[in-house]
């Protein structure tokens, strides 16, 4: 039962709004265009919600297709003919490390900034997102000085009197459009290897939580890097990123969201034919077998799905349990759920804070009411947050059919869709039924098993005894309709390059 002193004391243990940021919620929110802030050509703007509490934050300028096009010429004036274009590797990386000290200097700022429009708790901001931000941008800085082609001999008649050879140049222009639930770091995602690799760069935030990309661009300033380098446009899907997509004089659209979006920014990329990556949608399984460390597979598993309040791409949303220790691995899950302190993000002690919207909190409750008219069993958490904010608890829902829409379609939200098997030979065949192929993780004391089944899960990443490890160095992607391309590691470098063959006759 909620109690009036529960939510009290909720509300009494919120950490302070630090000064810089409460400065910064209060100044106007423009586009950042050709290095100066303007407002948006229809004067509009939107307001942005803290999740928590159901307040406006601040408003914020509502870019349309007009502004789409003068960010456009301001990067491709940069990219042909400004400072950028002159600049070597090396002072590319430079810039790109002085902006992770930046980042790293103003720490605090951001982690503030990403629970105050994201809802996720503040705890996680400050050792997650943020630092995966500086450390993305340093690895990236890294590899500016590293982008190299090849010399190809060639197998024709005197191939001494030919030199060949290969040579990786930027793209060109980027339209970049980024997701609500990890703002700064899938903006690290995309702007790092883009700008390493020479690129220019449009950059359209969500609109749900447009502010650490605001807060970002000022500090893209401070670092030095010229102006139409980096422009960050405000605003809402069906208009600027559409107009932003369908761009012609956009040379390459990277995308992070749901495959339905995915699929419309490949329809608006065929004008011009323009270079399309997109990281997309999951439903990814995640897998127990009876020789697995049940309390560390247990704790595993809910972290895989309730981390980031399950609004992850890919979230172990579909938990498989070999059957002779399936139910001691739902009791072990529905505990670690039960342990899970559901709050507001500024609060100290929050570890699951609040779904991002009002749009999002309906889906997901949806999908629960869907699964639980389904005849599936739902076990949830009690929340002790009061009567406002977009709070969903965790949720284990068991005696799941695997034609049910709760396992099929992704609910990206604190649910997870747990099913028993028998042999190890169901495993791949189960795991695969799905349009996704994002991610999956496998629990088990046997190394050799858990390889042979990597090897048979259509997936861009599988994790063994373990979950949600990212690296800058480890490219992340998905097959099938989790999208086109990598993103982090060397792979990404290949999304913003063009390759050209040179032949030579000596």
């Amino acid at each position: 039962m909620v109690t009036e002193d529960k939510v009290q004391a909720a509300k009494t243990n919120l950490v302070p709004i630090h000064p810089r940021v409460g400065e910064f919620l209060r100044s106007p929110k423009r586009l950042l265009i050709s290095g100066k802030w303007v407002d948006s050509a229809s004067g509009k703007t939107f307001g942005t919600v803290n999740p928590a509490t159901e307040e406006t934050l601040a408003r914020v300028a509502e870019a349309d297709a007009e502004d789409v096009n003068r960010a456009v010429r301001a990067a491709r004036a940069a990219f042909a003919s400004g400072p950028w274009a002159k600049m070597t590797p090396a002072e590319r990386g430079k810039l790109l490390w002085k902006l992770a000290d930046r980042i790293e200097e103003h720490l605090e700022e951001f982690a503030q900034i990403e629970t105050l429009d994201n809802g996720k708790p503040l705890a996680v901001a400050r050792v997650a997102d943020v630092p995966l931000a500086v450390d993305l941008f340093r690895y990236m800085a890294g590899w500016a000085t590293k982008i190299e082609g090849n010399t190809i001999p060639l197998g024709m008649a005197q191939p001494e009197s030919y030199l060949a050879y290969t040579v990786r140049e930027p793209v060109g222009v980027v339209g970049q459009i980024i997701p609500w639930n990890f703002p700064l770091l899938m903006a690290a995602w995309k702007l790092g290897p883009a700008l390493a690799c020479g690129c220019t760069v449009v950059l359209k935030p969500a609109e749900q939580t447009p502010l650490s990309a605001l807060r970002l661009g000022e500090l893209i300033q401070e670092a030095g890097f010229p102006e139409g380098v980096v422009n960050i446009l405000t605003g809402f899907g069906e208009t600027a990123g559409a107009a932003l997509a369908a761009h012609p004089d956009v040379d390459k659209v990277a995308f992070t969201g749901s495959t339905e979006v995915g699929k419309l920014i490949a329809q608006a990329a065929t004008g011009n034919l323009k270079k399309v990556s997109l990281e997309l949608g999951g439903k990814s399984p995640n897998i127990i077998f009876a020789d697995a460390n049940l309390e560390e597979a247990a704790a595993g598993a809910a972290m895989a799905i309730f981390f980031n309040h399950g609004q992850c791409c890919c979230a172990g949303s579909r938990l498989f349990v070999e059957a002779p220790v399936a139910d001691e691995v739902a009791e072990r899950i529905a505990k670690e759920a039960e342990k899970i302190r559901v709050g507001p993000g500024m609060a100290l002690d929050t570890e699951m804070g609040p779904l991002v919207s009002r749009e999002q909190y309906d889906r997901v409750q949806g999908y629960i009411r869907s699964g639980t008219e389904g005849g599936a069993r739902a076990r949830s958490a009690e929340l002790t947050t009061g009567g406002r904010g977009y709070f969903v608890p965790p949720t284990l829902f068991t005696d799941v059919r695997p034609e049910m829409k709760i396992m099929r379609e992704e609910i990206f939200g604190p649910v997870v869709c747990a099913s028993s098997f028998r042999t190890e030979e169901e495993i791949p065949v189960a795991a695969n039924d799905t349009i996704y192929g994002l991610a999956a993780g496998v629990w088990t004391r046997e190394i050799g098993k858990a390889h042979k089944l990597a090897s048979r899960l259509r997936a861009g990443t599988v994790w063994i005894n373990c979950y949600n490890v990212f690296d800058a160095a480890l490219p992340f992607g998905g097959y099938k309709q989790s999208g086109w391309g990598r993103e982090m590691g060397h792979a990404v470098l290949e999304n913003y390059t063009e390759l050209k063959s040179v032949c030579v006759r000596l």
